[in-house]
This record gives structure tokens, C-alpha cells and sequence, in this order.
């Protein structure tokens, strides 16, 4: 059963749906045989990574709920309608790599609560006892260097690890950080194997995602769809948009704009070089997306770690510029402040930042256009 078919809240329902843990596979053959790709937004292998924590010493395991993104709810909607199956996976590649810890780190609220009531009721059945972790509720909380930092105690930062996390985490012990979404996966692969999860998606991606749409549509919501869907389709299971589009982000605030032209185009890394945490926002005709590039880029600047010099002076920077297009300017100084923070920053948020950036001066010319001139393209700005 795919992810949101197999849900259940308690234990006895999951149990009936999915049947026990099943131990004792191989796992890490398995997770490579299905192509199983993180699905926290990153989408690099998930068996390598299984692979280099067993290599060390008493590693440790973290599911990592963290959502910072106000667009995404994918992971939420999991962790509240069902933890059992995270948990599942979360026991299951522990086992794959010895862990001697197991940790989820979640924000507080109702997903925390609904992995709270989980660990009570498997309290004695799972093979590893799991302690659960706050994580804060902005923007980069999730990275995997602040997720490090926040099972140590520390604030959650994103610093610049020198080591790979899979060799010296938590700790300085081989750390395991996957999403929780990417774990329930690993249990369904374990249960079905992996010819099973690759029924769905492409030979490339196989497999299903969660997608959270949201914007300009008429049911917003989190669906799970294959890879490789047509853009459109996927909005046809949210209703439909809710008006005239102009362009959907995909990806969320890191992610790119792909013009309402093109709803043929696969959902799939092969066709827009990557889907982030499945996060789709529809825009509206009406609304004029050079302002919401703005708004974007001005909360991207505002939930840096403030860091290194990229985050503390490039973001701000890059965010008053977008502001000055929306005014009338050029918008040469947005791409030229794009390439001076792109790679050069202590964690990924920089990049994301100016992936953003530029997929907006590519995809909104003609509102450049029309803002040179003093108008608007769209009927209406924000």
C-alpha cells in the first residue's frame, strides 16, 4: 500500500493495514534495488547514505520532520495520519545500520502530539527506544548540519561540516538523517519489496511522492502522485485551478517557477532539475509575480542563519533588489547579486535563494517589461 492509502493514527488500524515490522531484510539491497531517493528535497540515494553509517560506530538515526517552508505540509500531514509507518522505517534502517540512537525531530504541535501518542503505544514492541526532538519553526531548522546541532542541544543552525554527517554527526558518531517521509517509504519497500515501489513513477524516478499544493487551486491539499505526472494532472487532483494561472512554483520558496503554458511538463528532477520537497504553488493571472518574487526573497533574507557573509549581507541584498524591480528598475543587479551568493555560502540556502531569483526574472519578462514602462502585467499587484 502507498503511503496515504496505509495510514492509521493508532497502532491496532496500522497493524491491520501493513502488518508488523518486518525484520530482518536486507534492507540497504533492497532501498537500492527500488531507487529510492530522498524526499526531503536534496533526492540523492537513499542506500548510499544507509550504506556509510553502517561503515562507522555506534551511529544514530534521526527522522527528520522538521517543515519549515510555510508552503509544505507534506510532512505534517504524515507524521498526524501516520506516525506508525514513519516509525516503522525509522526502526528498520537502525537495524539496517546498528544504530544505538533513534531520534525524531519535529516541530511542536500536533504532529509532535501524534508522534508522542505513536511511541506510547509501541512502548516495549520496537527494537530501539526513540526520543523525540523539538525543532524550531523556521526556515532552516531542517537542514541536516542544524538538525546535528539541535539533537546535540544546540541551537538549530546550519554551520559548514567539513565532514559528511553519515561519517561524524551527532556527536561526532555516523549520522543517519532522513525525512520522514522517506522513511515511510523505506518501510513500504521492506513490506513489498522493491519491484513493488517501482510499479509506479519512471525507470529514472520510481516511486511515488507527496505533493502539497496550495495557491490557486480549488482544493489545496497534500496528494501523493507518481513521478513523472504531468504537471497538470497533479492539478487536477487539487480541483483544478481556482482561476486563470499564470505559473506554478514548484519546489517552494528554493524551487522554480514553471510558466501555466507548460502543464504537460513531468514532475520529475529529469524534466525541472528538481521538485524540493514536492511543494507546488499555483499563481494566480491576477496577482503580479515580481511582487511575490519579492515577498519571497524578503522572508528568504529574513530566515537566514546569518551566518556567513552570503546569508548576512548577499540575501538582504538580493531581496532589495527584486523590491526594486517590482519599482521600475533593471533587473540585471537581481542576476548579478544571484551569482555572487550562489556556492558560496555555509549551508544551501543561498543557492536555493538565487535558483529563485533567477527562475523569476526568466519566467516573469513580461511583468519586467511592463514595470519598465510603469504598469503591471497582471490585472492586479498585491
Amino acid at each position: 500500500m502507498r503511503l496515504l492509502d496505509a495510514a492509521a493514527s493508532d497502532l491496532a488500524t496500522h497493524l491491520a493495514r501493513n502488518g508488523r515490522v518486518p525484520w530482518g531484510r536486507a534492507l540497504v539491497d533492497d532501498v537500492r534495488e527500488a531507487g529510492l531517493t530522498g524526499r526531503g528535497g536534496a533526492g540523492f540515494p537513499v542506500w548510499r547514505k544507509l550504506s556509510a553509517v553502517a561503515e562507522g560506530s555506534a551511529p544514530v538515526v534521526v527522522a527528520n520532520g522538521a517543515e519549515g517552508e510555510p508552503a509544505s505540509a507534506k510532512d505534517h500531514t504524515l507524521l498526524v495520519r501516520a506516525p506508525h509507518l514513519v516509525l516503522d522505517g525509522l526502526q528498520l534502517a537502525a537495524e539496517a545500520v546498528r544504530a544505538t540512537t533513534a531520534v525524531v525531530y519535529v516541530p511542536e504541535g500536533l504532529a509532535a502530539q501524534a508522534v508522542r501518542a505513536a511511541l506510547a503505544e509501541r512502548a516495549g514492541w520496537d527494537a530501539l527506544p526513540v526520543a523525540v526532538v523539538v525543532a524550531p519553526d523556521y526556515f532552516v531548522a531542517g537542514q541536516e548540519s542544524a538538525v546535528v546541532a539541535a539533537v546535540e542541544g544546540r541551537q538549530a543552525l546550519p554551520s559548514d561540516r567539513l565532514t559528511l554527517t553519515v561519517r561524524s554527526g551527532v556527536h561526532g558518531r555516523p549520522t543517519l538523517v532522513q525525512n520522514v517521509e522517506t522513511l515511510a517509504h523505506v518501510a513500504q519497500i521492506a513490506r513489498y519489496g522493491p519491484e513493488w515501489f517501482r510499479q509506479c513513477g519512471t525507470a529514472e524516478e520510481p516511486g511515488t511522492f507527496l505533493a502539497t499544493v496550495s495557491g490557486s487551486v480549488r482544493r489545496g491539499g497534500v496528494y501523493e502522485v507518481p513521478h513523472g505526472v504531468p504537471l497538470g494532472e497533479l492539478l487536477a487532483q487539487a480541483g483544478g485551478p481556482a482561476g486563470e494561472l499564470r505559473a506554478v512554483l514548484v519546489g517552494g520558496y528554493h524551487g522554480t517557477w514553471v510558466p501555466a503554458a507548460d502543464a504537460r511538463i513531468p514532475l520529475s528532477r529529469k524534466a525541472l532539475g528538481s521538485l524540493g520537497a514536492g511543494v507546488l504553488v499555483a499563481l494566480d493571472a491576477a496577482e503580479c509575480g515580481l511582487a511575490v518574487a519579492s515577498e519571497v526573497l524578503t522572508y528568504l533574507a529574513r530566515q537566514s542563519a546569518r551566518q556567513c557573509g552570503p546569508c548576512l549581507n548577499g540575501l538582504p541584498a538580493l531581496a532589495r533588489a527584486m523590491s526594486d524591480v517590482v519599482s521600475g528598475a533593471r533587473p540585471e543587479q537581481v542576476a548579478r547579486l544571484a551569482d555572487l551568493v550562489e556556492r558560496r555560502g555555509a549551508c544551501h540556502h543561498p543557492d536555493g535563494a538565487a535558483r529563485f531569483a533567477r527562475s523569476s526574472l526568466a519566467v516573469f519578462g513580461d511583468e519586467i517589461a511592463c514595470h519598465l514602462r510603469g504598469g503591471c502585467a497582471a490585472r492586479r499587484t498585491r
